[in-house]
């Protein structure tokens, strides 16, 4: 049952009652009713709950565990055996992401069309296409494949852990009649988080290039890149594959070698 299955998610994340009912917008005993399998799920309740979770929602609604959990220190042991995968970010790598972030949000974040699903895609073009005009690791983030397009699993933790710091704040605004998640920066990025010049270079032309597209039209554009195109369905995507990208997404002058 759906329920059972909501309950045994909240605990694996070990995340509280009032937390998710808050998160989706019901009281507590609300949500208890949910959990005991009293109280039938609104579409946009199952929604949020799958976003919570980090699972596709045509998984969440059919009770199939795809979810990836990613742990901020990676010298903690699991306790539990679980059916998610584990992936652990060094602390180095998750503060360099959250200055990315950071830098994104100061640049573009107040623009109407700049929400959670515009963030995913601008972090996997940064990190992809860096990837492939110097053979180097920028972020290094992890993305998984999903009908959305590219979806950076250590996006919810680390961004969480910046809510709570009080380094970014979370709204919700309607953008063309669908409610949109943004996000804000309360502090200046740290840019010497960053290895030199280039990356910064990089970030910028990527923000100018692709900033002024909306979520769909990032998704779609997604949807062409071979790195995305071969990977299996709620699984990582291969850096490598940018090797094999077509001309609609390839950065890359292969005709000039000294460029690297």
């Amino acid at each position: 049952m759906l329920g059972k299955f909501i309950l045994g998610q909240r605990k694996k994340f070990g995340l509280t009652q009032e937390y998710v009912a808050s998160e989706i917008g019901v009281s507590r005993p609300t949500y208890l009713q949910i959990e005991q399998s009293e109280r039938d799920l609104t579409i946009t309740e199952a929604k949020k709950l799958a976003d919570i979770f980090c699972i596709p929602f045509e998984d969440f609604v059919e009770g199939r565990d795809t979810s990836i959990l990613v742990d901020l220190e990676p010298d903690r042991q699991a306790k539990t055996k679980e059916q998610a995968t584990r992936i652990s970010v060094p602390q180095k790598n998750a503060e360099k992401f959250k200055e990315v972030l950071l830098y994104i949000l100061s640049k573009i974040g107040g623009r109407p069309n700049v929400g959670e699903t515009v963030i995913y895609k601008l972090l996997y073009f940064i990190d992809f296409d860096f990837y492939e005009k110097f053979e180097e690791q920028l972020i290094g983030a992890t993305y998984i494949k999903n009908h959305f397009g590219p979806t950076p699993v250590e996006f919810k933790t680390i961004v969480d852990d910046m809510i709570k710091n009080g380094e970014i704040v979370k709204v919700e605004t309607s953008y063309f009649d669908h409610m949109q998640k943004k996000y804000l920066p309360v502090r200046d990025p740290d840019l010497t988080k960053l290895k030199d010049a280039r990356e910064l270079q990089h970030i910028d032309e990527v923000i100018a290039r692709l900033g002024e597209k909306n979520a769909k039209e990032l998704s779609e554009y997604s949807h062409g890149d071979t790195p995305w195109i071969i990977a299996k369905d709620n699984q990582p995507i291969n850096y490598e594959a940018v090797f094999y990208r077509g001309a609609n997404t390839s950065v890359r002058n292969y005709g000039d070698q000294d460029q690297l």
